[in-house]
C-alpha cells in the first residue's frame, strides 16, 4: 500500500475518536483572543472551546490568521523526508488564501522530494465538511487507494457536499462584510437569524433570512431533507456553544433519517472567530451541491 498521511488544518472540526484512532494529522493555525494570539495545534476540549465563545460573549475580538508558505513546508518536512506523501484537505479557496499558499509550497517540495509527494486538496469546505472528507479519505486508504485515487474521489464527493448554517450574532456578519450595518440594526431588532450555505465555489453567502431561532433550525433541516442521499457519510451537526440548538436540529434530523451516524461538534476557534457565538450547522454530503443564494 502507498504510504501517506491525512492531513487537515484547524479549521477542520472532527470526531475526536475517529482523528486519534487513524492518526491524522493536525496543521495548526492561529487565532486571537482580545490581544493574546493562540496556536490551535491540537483539538480543542470543550471546556476551552466554552471559554472561548464566552469571551466572545463578553465582547472579546477575535481574528485569524493564515498559514504561511513557510509553515507549511515546516508541517510537511518531517513527512516528506522519510518519503511518506500528505494528502492536505485545506480549508476552502473561497474562504482563506492558505490552499494557494500550500499548492505553492507543493510546487517547491516536489523539487526537494522527488519520492513524496505533498498534495494540497481544496476542500471547498470547512469545519464538519472538513471532517466528512477527513473520515472519508482515511477509509478511502483503508480500501487501499493510492494518493491520487483518494484525491480524486474527494474531489467528486466535495461536489455533493452540502453546508446550511444558522448565524445568531448578527454583528459578526456586519464585521465580516457579509451583511451592511443598516441591514444588521434591522435584523437585531427582528430577531432576523441569517441562513448561510457554502456554494459551489467554496463561499459563504447569505441565502435567507428567517424571524426567530426555532424558525431558523427548522429551516436548515428542511434544506438537509431537500438535498439529502442515503450514503455511508456520517452527518455533523456543528455548533458554537449553542446546545439546545444542535440537539433541536438533531431531533429533526432523526426524525427525517432514524439510522443515520450523526457527529455533534462545538465548532473550532478558527471559523468560530467569524461567526461568533450561538452558530449551528448541519452538513452531510447529497445530491449534487446547488447554489441558492437570492
Amino acid at each position: 500500500m502507498e504510504d501517506y498521511v491525512i492531513a487537515v488544518d484547524a479549521s477542520a472540526d472532527i470526531d475526536e475518536t475517529f482523528f486519534v484512532e487513524n492518526n491524522i494529522v493536525l496543521f495548526p493555525m492561529e487565532y486571537s483572543l482580545g490581544e493574546k494570539m493562540i496556536s490551535c495545534s491540537e483539538m480543542q476540549s470543550e471546556e476551552r472551546l466554552k471559554e472561548f465563545y464566552a469571551a466572545q460573549r463578553n465582547g472579546e475580538l477575535t481574528r485569524t490568521s493564515q498559514i504561511t508558505p513557510y509553515l507549511y513546508e515546516q508541517y510537511a518536512t518531517p513527512y516528506l523526508e522519510k518519503g511518506i506523501s500528505v494528502l492536505y484537505l485545506a480549508l476552502s479557496s473561497g474562504l482563506s488564501s492558505t490552499y494557494n499558499s500550500a499548492c505553492y509550497v507543493a510546487g517547491e517540495m516536489k523539487k526537494k522530494y522527488p519520492g513524496a509527494e505533498f498534495l494540497p486538496f481544496d476542500s471547498l469546505a470547512a469545519t464538519g465538511g472538513m471532517g466528512i472528507l477527513a473520515e472519508r479519505a482515511v477509509r478511502n486508504k483503508q480500501k487501499g487507494m493510492s494518493l491520487h485515487q483518494n484525491f480524486f474521489d474527494l474531489e467528486e464527493a466535495t461536489k455533493h457536499l452540502s453546508h446550511w448554517f444558522l448565524v445568531s450574532d448578527i454583528q459578526y456578519l456586519k464585521r465580516g462584510g457579509r451583511i451592511s450595518a443598516s441591514a444588521a440594526v434591522i435584523a437585531s431588532a427582528l430577531a432576523i437569524k441569517p441562513i448561510l450555505q457554502i456554494d459551489t465555489e467554496g463561499k459563504l453567502p447569505v441565502i435567507e433570512k428567517v424571524r426567530g431561532t426555532k424558525a431558523a433550525i427548522r429551516d436548515l433541516a428542511k434544506h438537509y431533507d431537500e438535498f439529502r442521499e442515503e450514503n455511508e457519510d456520517p452527518v455533523y451537526i456543528c455548533h458554537a456553544d449553542a446546545q439546545v440548538e444542535a440537539d433541536l436540529l438533531e431531533e429533526k434530523i432523526r426524525a427525517l433519517t432514524p439510522d443515520v451516524t450523526i457527529r455533534k461538534r462545538y465548532l473550532c476557534p478558527v471559523i468560530g472567530a467569524h461567526t461568533g457565538p450561538g452558530m449551528v450547522s448541519v452538513i452531510h454530503i447529497g445530491k449534487k451541491r446547488t447554489n441558492l443564494k437570492k
